[in-house]
């Protein structure tokens, strides 16, 4: 078998089943290699940023990495910004990417770049193939990178020269399954000093706030962290934004921490300790003249119960001990499901409205991908009060553009479960190439495509800080305004504009209801 054929076989023997490609011609070995691969299911994107934000959602529901296919230097730098996003998430992803055949990089064809420059900011592990023959070993040791075993997790990015993948490989690729490494357990250390220093705080009478993040988000998490919250007196909430979260039914309502500084600072000013359980220390996305970059006041000491990839759980629980906080009847809560019928359709649509419509009404088990941006607060409001769900949020970089993939590689990782991408229309332009995908791969989704025809966050921070409201037009999406619904039947999906209330309610119904995808253009 040649080389491509060799690095696929790898990989599918070590339980990488999906590849998200848009490949070129350094790339049609791989191309070639994946219809004797059968097991690796390809899946084509039209646009690189679709591939790595794809993969991102695929790893983060199923805890695996991906592959993806992108052509040369420019193609991978194309599919950047997703790379970025999944770096922030922790995902673990496989980028392939295509390189021209050894002997011909010295005549600088048009397509050569510097790919380990461009690749390497954003990945945690980066080679360069050395021949045919080392293609497997490179393959495992790309899989033992993305699970984190060498680089600390992310994206592991694999540069493979054109001609080692016609060279023919002799190198056995019968190695077994690598499983997910599993998270490590926080050190013994960092619970005693968490402890030690909670005690201290509440002794001298300062306020405890504990961040979560990564592992911290899932159910059980967070059910001990609110019970830790309750009895030994701290302030629980998350750092945003992040990877995953489960929430709804029985999952604590746990408060995220603000996206506006004026917002978020006043939250944590009486702050005493921060403690992280599996978040960083929270800083604001951006700095303001005569502010400051951390959202708790400068001096508030940290301590660490567990590092960001660490088990938060195991962390909690040893925490909860050393406290004396048992943990009996955590299963529940008193904020279960809130809605006993769906929310009757009346009058105007608003945003409330759209998320007490969909929250009233959302499947058990289904997947929503956030991209909202400016919305995101008023239709999140009583996302509490809906079914146990998952939710993926579209921008952990701040990079606009990963929604709508997202939701293509949740779908693809999860066909048995609903997915509903909550989507601005600003950032759905960056990758509006899901849209394809989706139809081609009958992925069953539900995009509720907010349509203000803004940049409406740049049009808030322009008024936050007296600027005005985008005179120059550089925030304002009309003239032409963009028809969603068109532009969707036009890639293949069926398309429904929803001015009102009654309308959105039916649309809605049917996405739910039937398979396939489905966006509802949301005149808001």
């Amino acid at each position: 078998m040649n080389g491509a054929e060799a690095l696929l076989r790898t990989a599918a023997n070590c339980g990488v089943d999906a590849c998200f490609a848009n490949p070129g011609t350094t790339e049609l070995h791989l191309v070639e290699a994946l219809d004797r691969v059968p097991s690796i299911r390809p899946v084509l994107a039209l646009f690189e940023g679709v591939c790595t934000g794809a993969a991102d959602g695929y790893a983060r529901m199923t805890g695996r990495p991906a592959l993806t296919v992108t052509h040369l230097g420019p193609g991978f730098a194309n599919g950047l910004a997703n790379v970025h996003n999944a770096r922030r998430a922790r995902t673990p992803m496989i980028n392939l990417i295509g390189d021209h055949a050894t002997w011909h990089l010295a005549a600088d064809a048009p397509l050569a770049s510097d790919i380990e420059t461009l690749a390497r900011p954003m990945s945690g592990w980066v080679r360069r193939t050395a021949g045919a023959a080392s293609l497997s070993q490179d393959m495992l040791d790309a899989i033992d990178a993305a699970y984190g075993a060498t680089s600390g997790g992310g994206a592991a990015t694999l540069i493979i020269a054109q001609d080692h993948c016609w060279d023919e490989s002799t190198m056995a690729t019968t190695a077994t399954a690598t499983p997910a490494r599993q998270q490590p357990t926080p050190a013994g250390d960092q619970v005693a000093t968490a402890t030690s220093a909670i005690r201290k705080a509440q002794l001298e009478g300062r306020k405890v706030f504990m961040v979560l993040g990564g592992s911290g988000l899932g159910a059980a998490s967070k059910r001990v962290a609110a019970r830790l919250g309750s009895k030994a007196g701290m302030t629980v909430l998350t750092g945003a934004p992040n990877g995953r979260a489960d929430r709804g039914g029985h999952v604590p309502a746990i408060a995220a921490i603000p996206y506006f500084p004026e917002q978020a600072q006043p939250l944590l000013a009486d702050a005493g300790l921060v403690v992280l359980a599996g978040a960083i220390d929270p800083v604001q996305f951006f700095g303001y003249p005569g502010g400051r970059s951390r959202v708790a006041p400068d001096g508030v000491p940290v301590v660490v119960l567990a590092q960001p990839g660490e088990d938060v759980l195991a962390g909690l629980g040893a925490l909860a001990h050393e406290l004396g906080v048992t943990m009996e009847a955590i299963g529940a809560t008193d904020r279960g499901q809130g809605f006993d019928r769906p929310v009757v359709a009346d009058g105007p649509l608003t945003l409330a409205g759209i998320g007490s419509m969909l929250w009233s009404r959302l499947p058990e088990g289904a997947v929503v991908v956030s991209e909202a941006i400016s919305s995101s607060g008023q239709i999140e409001h009583e996302e509490w009060k809906a079914a146990p769900h998952t939710s993926l949020a579209g921008t952990t970089g701040g990079a606009i553009g990963g929604g709508l993939p997202l939701t293509v590689g949740a779908a693809v990782a999860c066909p048995d479960r609903k997915v509903i991408d909550l989507q601005a229309d600003g950032s759905a332009a960056y990758t509006v190439q899901s849209l394809w995908t989706m139809a081609r791969e009958s992925l069953d989704v539900v995009v509720v495509l907010l349509a203000n025809r803004r940049y409406n966050i740049l049009d808030i921070e322009l008024k936050r800080s007296g600027m005005g409201a985008g005179l120059t037009g550089l925030t304002d999406l009309g003239r032409p305004d963009i028809g969603w619904a068109k532009i969707a039947e036009g890639f293949g999906v069926a398309g429904i504009v929803a001015e009102d209330s009654a309308t959105f309610a039916k649309a809605l119904e049917r996405g739910l209801r039937e398979s396939g995808p489905l966006l509802i253009e949301a005149m808001i």
